[in-house]
């Protein structure tokens, strides 16, 4: 054993000889995990720690529309801080890159946790790759409810994926947005339309009959489900079913590929009670499997002939209108709550009132009011 190596604490007492763990002595850290160490010998100097330069708001444009993809991922960071210096600037950038916007396929991918979300966004992407499309990712994953957390782990099942050029994968948490979106996600969206990619892929969290927000910021919905997730009559009481554009039935293959089929056939059957969530397009169950690629093509000609039946309609350009509208309204909320939430009157009261509505004291209606005269200024205490 080597002087800077020394056995773990949960090492064996005694003969240590057959353990092979050891911990090596580290090196004092500094910021951003760079090490701050000036060695061993005297009088060395220290290590000179380089700062990545600050962009503009014209370069981090310049950078985005020419597919520079280390800048197009600053341009992401931006948009998804929260800051407000970054919030300004990042506005500034999308008003420049908004006229080279709008220009591809939103896809939100959604199923229950499980359902193989990430494995079939890799055979899905590498297949419109192959047709020469430049795909974009934003994968939501699920932040923790206690820390606050996010693993962000989606990248490493798309290995085949992100390793190509053409294909740009971005995973986010989720953090407490209702439907598994991160709140930033729509701006995300833009600034990958304007960096080229032509095909916008949105996986989210997978949380069920929530998913309602994913619906309002893509062209096509589709939902991936497994054999054996229910009966007819509960396809019908699937509430997320209502908006999906397709059901596809994934990991049809090897002897789940029957059981596969008999559910696309349930499936079906339950989809001609509900109403179509796109006027003038019919939503159909599908098979596929992620692992040998099998219906993956057919997946995309599916999504192509909608783009195609509601472009004709003019269905495709109210709503991509409609969502535009309804994401100021969401917004405004969001501006709201936020004012709401830093409003010094309501800090001063909201303990109190929160101690009286849970001791019994005060109704939840009455606290409402209470916080919301606050915020008015109807109250002499704020």
């Amino acid at each position: 054993m080597t002087s800077n190596t020394k056995m773990p604490e949960w090492a064996p007492e005694g003969n240590t000889e057959g353990f092979a763990c050891r911990v090596m002595d580290g090196v004092e850290a500094g910021h951003d995990g760079i090490s701050t160490y000036k060695g061993t010998e005297q009088g060395a100097k220290p290590v000179v720690r380089h700062r990545r330069p600050q962009l503009s708001t014209q370069e981090y444009a310049d950078g985005v529309l020419k597919g520079n993809r280390a800048v197009l991922g600053r341009a992401i960071t931006l948009v998804e801080s929260n800051a407000v210096q970054h919030i300004e600037k990042a506005q500034e950038v999308l008003k420049i890159l908004l006229p080279y916007t709008g220009n591809s396929t939103r896809v939100g991918i959604t199923g229950v946790p499980g359902v193989g979300k990430s494995t079939f966004i890799e055979a899905f992407g590498c297949h419109l790759i192959e047709q020469g499309h430049k795909v974009a990712v934003l994968a939501v994953d699920p932040s923790s409810s206690i820390s606050g957390g996010s693993i962000l782990g989606d990248k490493t099942r798309m290995e085949r994926l992100s390793r190509d050029e053409r294909c740009f994968i971005r995973p986010s948490p989720a953090g407490t947005t209702l439907g598994g979106v991160a709140r930033k996600t729509r701006e995300t969206m833009l600034v990958c339309e304007a960096a080229g990619f032509d095909v916008v892929l949105i996986e989210t969290v997978g949380v069920g009959q929530s998913e309602t927000t994913v619906r309002s910021m893509v062209d096509f919905f589709l939902l991936l489900m497994l054999a054996g997730a229910g009966d007819e009559l509960q396809g019908i009481k699937k509430g997320i079913m209502e908006l999906a554009d397709a059901l596809v039935i994934n990991k049809a293959d090897g002897k789940n590929k029957l059981f596969a089929e008999t559910a696309r056939s349930e499936y079906e059957r339950a989809m001609h009670y509900l109403q179509p969530s796109t006027e003038g397009w019919t939503s159909h169950a599908y098979t596929c499997s992620a692992l040998t690629n099998e219906g993956i093509d057919n997946i995309w000609k599916v999504i192509m002939k909608y783009r195609e039946i509601t472009s004709k309609s003019g269905v495709f350009e109210r709503h991509r209108k409609e969502q535009n509208i309804k994401w100021v309204h969401e917004m405004v909320d969001d501006h709201l709550r936020s004012l709401f939430a830093k409003h010094p009157g309501v800090n001063r009261i909201v303990k109190d009132i929160e101690r009286s509505v849970a001791n019994g004291v005060l109704p939840a209606v009455a606290a409402v009011q209470q916080l919301i005269s606050v915020f008015e200024c109807k109250s002499p205490g704020s």
